[in-house]
């Protein structure tokens, strides 16, 4: 049986996915990571457990967030972030300023970038350090 969780991919392939592929991923990751955090947290009720998530998964929420990660970032990480920075995204949600929008886009390409690459470590110390003192 084939192991979804832990696709096989060259690095030139996951190269050639375009930023806005990495986002898609990383996206899903991201929300992924919230939902288990809010569980384990005790935050695990209907509604509430629902706003929590989009509360932190909304782009404002993360470009916030990034902040704390981006000194911490290699060389090769920084250059997949700018490439998601510079994604050619068209639609952006009210609620979000473009520089926010194109932060959040760009950690989501990171982090969709880090889980083809099979560096689960990696995402849970990046997400560790994003959410600081709210543990």
């Amino acid at each position: 049986m084939r192991d979804h969780f832990h696709i096989k991919l060259t690095d030139d392939t996951i190269r050639e996915i375009s930023s806005i592929g990495l986002a898609h991923l990383g996206d899903a990751v991201y929300e992924l990571l919230v939902r288990a955090w809010l569980c384990e947290q005790g935050k695990a009720t209907g509604k509430g457990l629902h706003r929590a998530t989009v509360e932190m998964v909304k782009a404002p929420a993360q470009a916030a967030r990034v902040e704390r990660i981006l000194p911490l970032l290699s060389e090769e990480e920084m250059g997949v972030f700018r490439r998601g920075r510079n994604a050619n995204v068209h639609n952006i949600p009210r609620n979000a300023s473009r520089s926010d929008y194109q932060k959040a886009t760009a950690l989501e390409a990171l982090f969709g970038y880090l889980y083809l690459q099979n560096k689960q470590e990696r995402i849970n110390e990046l997400f560790d350090q994003m959410l600081g003192e709210e543990e």
